[in-house]
């Protein structure tokens, strides 16, 4: 079936004003501001948008797909975020990552997940590895595996500057971050160093080495959490300004800012900053626990991230001034651009129809992914496997 969005408010992510959009197996083959012709023989779905707008799905580029947690005993494992959990948040492409618990959690649970979530209608990839040294792999290799798997297409989330990390030195990264680009060369995939950044005081400054010894790129290194204490984010975007660096924000529940910057002050003093707004994304951790540890490094609190703080951010960025077409990339185009998903994170012509539209409040309206409306006047429309009407 055709689907045919009439009286879009077009946000490509750049602004491209009241259009109408078409749609034809799962890709946009039509943007204009007339409708076209089409014969009466087609089916034809018709939705009139009445000016709300249209912008691309989101893409979440650090889930637990597989659930995280486990840092105070099995019980406190996080289980899978179910489908709705993100398509009710707006995301129509998600990239899993394993975090402290990378030995009962594995890539091949990763990918099989990937693959869940593939044919429950969203797009999914994944990274390789965990945490820790050596390498949760699934072929015995990180190279291999971003060669030889489909949605393996990076090496991550893997730990530094954290007391539950492995201690890496510098050779480690080196290693690690040349496994990575090696095989995005050799497939055209991501081919990045995905680094989880704890609160310790050594921070950023093993990926300063890397870059400083190495002939290594610097789009391989992308660290994430960096909004997680204040000198942190400033040694992050000097990693930005003297390097050109990608980094990457957490979407933190609102209680847990404190010690750092929330994702959407972040974003102000970036900008203010006058750093390049294309090597900045925000990505949730949702799926993951979010543990405060105390001076022993026992738990004392935890939280769980979720994939709905990405537009709790954007309403709060909305309400400091900032234009949809200003923060769209954050969350779509510049982390597609990065992971390499080259059909995703825009609305153009030949793109895949991942869409959301969203109210005068910024919710959830509808959402299509790869053609298919899985929200639809707010209301989930294709459940999970294990999903009830009871949890839409």
């Amino acid at each position: 079936m055709f689907k045919l969005l009439t009286n879009a408010q077009v946000f490509a992510p750049r602004a491209l004003g009241l259009k109408t959009v078409l749609i034809c197996a799962g890709r946009i083959v039509y943007i204009g501001e007339d409708e076209p012709t089409l014969p009466r023989s087609l089916s034809v779905e018709i939705t009139d948008l009445q000016g709300a707008a249209l912008v691309p799905g989101l893409i979440d580029g650090h889930t637990h797909i597989t659930g995280g947690g486990g840092e105070s005993g099995a019980a406190s494992r996080v289980p899978a975020p179910l489908l709705g959990q993100f398509t009710r948040a707006g995301v129509t492409s998600v990239i899993g990552v394993l975090g402290t618990d990378d030995l009962t959690r594995n890539t091949q649970t990763l990918v099989t997940q990937a693959y869940g979530l593939r044919e429950e209608g969203l797009s999914a990839w994944c990274f390789t590895g965990g945490y820790h040294l050596p390498l949760m792999t699934l072929t015995g290799c990180a190279r291999s595996d971003i060669v030889n798997l489909d949605p393996v297409i990076g090496i991550g989330e893997f730990a530094i500057s954290d007391h539950r990390s492995s201690q890496p030195l510098l050779q480690d990264i080196l290693r690690l971050a040349s496994e990575a680009h090696v095989a995005g060369l050799m497939t055209g995939k991501a081919g990045v160093l995905h680094l989880h950044l704890g609160d310790g005081e050594r921070g950023l400054s093993l990926v300063r080495q890397a870059l400083t010894e190495s002939e290594l790129p610097a789009r391989i290194f992308h660290p994430t959490h960096v909004n997680r204490n204040k000198p942190l984010f400033e040694q992050a975007c000097a990693l930005v300004d003297q390097w050109g660096c990608t980094v990457d924000l957490t979407a933190f529940p609102e209680s847990d800012d404190k010690l750092g910057w929330s994702a959407a002050e972040s974003v102000l003093r970036y900008r203010h900053a006058g750093l390049p707004g294309t090597k900045l994304t925000i990505s949730s951790d949702g799926g993951g626990c979010l543990p405060v540890f105390d001076r022993e490094g026992e738990v004392v609190s935890t939280d769980i991230g979720s994939s709905r703080t990405l537009l709790e951010t954007a309403r709060r960025l909305v309400a400091e001034g900032l234009s949809l077409e200003d923060l769209l990339p954050y969350f779509t185009a510049n982390i597609a651009r990065l992971m390499r998903l080259r059909r995703k994170g825009e609305i153009a012509l030949g793109m895949d129809a991942d869409l959301l539209v969203l109210d005068a409040d910024l919710g959830v309206q509808h959402l299509m992914a790869n053609g298919r409306w899985h929200i639809k006047d707010g209301q989930q429309q294709i459940l999970g496997g294990f999903e009830t009407t009871s949890q839409k």
